[in-house]
């Protein structure tokens, strides 16, 4: 283990133990005066993030994209931190409390994880996320980008550190492991004396590394194989719009659909319709045979097609025979993040919802909803698709764990 990383655990430790004891609104405070100095300082952020552009020009438009950070994406970061500070802390919540036989009372109190570590690609608006939400929740936070965003990340996470230090506040809550390579990678997921629990964030070969060589806890946050299922008893209409804004609003995000089911007795008539429309925007469809012959330009799928996670313009077509037809094929594909189904009866939906194994499953609604904000959450460190201690978006709540305190007045046990 390198002296450099285990100074940061040190560090990370030393400023949870403080953030543990902060009051609620000098955090909310705090978390204002972090979105203000981010709209301040936008000039270095945007000139830190072209020269992470100008290296990546072997790098897929999907990835530029999620690199990328504009005046409009700082004034979200921003707003994310606002949104954190309007939301109520975790850590001033008593779950429950109760008087024993013998007199002893309980509570059962929000408390903070500690060292919340995360490694995480070419995503800089994570850096300031995870902020956000570890510093509102009471933890500190370790960050490891990757190398494509390193300038950026350095920026974001420059600005926020000198704003809490100029606060009065441990400039430590907030820490960036500079070294991007393999090394410091594995040696933050075996810092088990420092860090309390680890949270990758990126694709699917990134989590699957952590997951299977880290000895630090670790929360999986999945790749999103999502899946549309248009049922027999569909809205058309609503069911290419859904579609067509699942697949293409934002391609390059995890809860976007990758997959296409549809009810054998609405396909000959919808899936022409929703193929031109998503065609028309760009979209390569793949299909099974039966897809392919209602539409000839629909590329064959082939067997890796179900499992994968396009991250693009891309979406594989299948033709099922039933509702279960399609929930047996999502529970064997999906990576458990995100379904829908698009139906006029809520009896089939809602078998829809308890049969499938994600996270979140809509009835009429798109995939893309998915997403910390959008549940009230303010922002999110990550969607979880595992079960133990989280599932789904993952805010504020999710990064507490829970301690009891418990008063007597001379107890002793018989």
């Amino acid at each position: 283990m390198t002296e450099k990383l285990v100074m940061l655990g040190q560090k990370a430790q030393v400023a949870a133990n403080r953030l543990a004891l902060l009051k609620a609104a000098d955090k909310n405070a705090a978390l204002l005066q972090l979105a203000a100095d981010l709209i301040n300082h936008q000039d270095e952020i945007i000139t830190a993030n072209k020269k992470d552009l100008a290296n990546a020009t072997d790098m897929p438009a999907k990835f530029t994209d999620r690199l990328m950070v504009t005046p409009q994406r700082i004034n979200d970061m921003a707003a994310g931190l606002r949104t954190i500070a309007d939301l109520a802390d975790p850590t001033a919540q008593i779950d429950k409390g109760w008087v024993t036989n013998d007199g002893l009372e309980i509570l059962q109190r929000r408390v903070p994880l500690g060292v919340i570590g995360i490694i995480f690609e070419a995503r800089p608006n994570v850096t300031v996320d995870a902020a956000g939400l570890t510093f509102k929740s009471g933890n500190a936070v370790i960050l490891r980008g990757g190398k494509e965003a390193l300038q950026t990340n350095i920026a974001l996470a420059t600005i926020l550190r000198n704003s809490l230090k100029e606060q009065g506040l441990p400039a430590d809550a907030i820490q960036l492991v500079t070294d991007t390579s393999h090394q410091s990678a594995d040696e933050m997921m075996n810092l088990t004396d420092y860090i309390d629990v680890l949270i990758p964030r990126g694709g699917h070969n990134l989590i699957q590394r952590v997951v299977k060589n880290a000895t630090v806890p670790v929360i999986e946050t999945g790749a999103g194989n999502c899946h549309i299922y248009i049922d027999k008893d569909a809205d058309l209409d609503m069911a290419a719009a859904i579609t067509v804004n699942a697949k293409v609003q934002r391609p390059s995000v995890c809860n976007a659909a990758e997959k296409l089911l549809i009810h054998q007795d609405v396909a000959k008539k919808f899936l022409p319709v929703i193929a031109k429309k998503l065609i028309d925007h760009g979209v390569q469809l793949r299909g099974d045979e039966r897809s392919c012959s209602l539409v000839p330009t629909i590329h064959p799928a082939s067997d890796e097609d179900w499992d994968t996670e396009y991250n693009d313009l891309i979406m594989a077509v299948k033709i099922v025979d039933s509702l279960d037809s399609a929930i047996d094929h999502i529970n064997k594909h999906s990576t458990h993040h995100s379904e829908a189904i698009i139906t006029n009866d809520i009896n089939r939906g809602r078998y829809f919802q308890q049969a499938i194994n994600s996270a979140c499953v809509y009835v009429n609604a798109s995939t893309r909803f998915t997403d910390g904000g959008e549940f009230g959450f303010g922002a999110e460190i990550g969607i979880s698709t595992q079960k133990l201690h989280a599932r789904g978006p993952m805010g504020l709540q999710q990064l507490t764990t829970i301690k009891y305190e418990i008063t007597g007045n001379g107890q002793v046990r018989h």
